[in-house]
C-alpha cells in the first residue's frame, strides 16, 4: 500500500463520518428506493431503510431510526466496531512507517 493512498484512507476515516453528522438527519429520507426487492418485486427486504435508520442514529434520533429499521441496533454497533478496527490496522500500519 502506498503512503498516499494510506494517509487518504486515515484522513476518510475521520471525514466521512463528519460529513455525515454534518447532514441533516433527513438527508436520505426521500427519494425513490434503490433497493432490487423493491424495483423487481415490489417488496420489501430485511436491509430495506438501513441507511435511513444509520442516519437518524448518527444523529440521535433513535425513536426514528427504530421507525426505519429495528436492526439498525444491531447492525450499527457492528458496523462502528469494524470501522475502528480498519481505522487501527491503518494506524498501525502509518505507524510503522513513520518509524522506519
Amino acid at each position: 500500500m502506498s503512503k498516499i493512498f494510506l494517509y487518504i484512507r486515515l484522513a476518510a476515516y475521520f471525514i466521512i463520518p463528519i460529513v455525515l453528522i454534518l447532514l441533516p438527519a433527513n438527508y436520505f429520507d426521500g427519494g425513490t428506493s434503490k433497493c432490487l426487492s423493491v424495483l423487481l418485486l415490489n417488496q420489501e427486504c430485511i436491509g430495506c431503510g438501513m441507511t435511513r435508520a444509520c442516519m437518524h442514529f448518527i444523529h440521535l434520533d433513535f425513536t426514528e431510526a427504530i421507525s426505519y429499521n429495528l436492526l439498525v441496533l444491531i447492525v450499527f454497533p457492528i458496523l462502528a466496531f469494524i470501522w475502528f478496527m480498519w481505522f487501527r490496522k491503518d494506524y498501525k500500519k502509518w505507524k510503522a512507517l513513520k518509524q522506519s
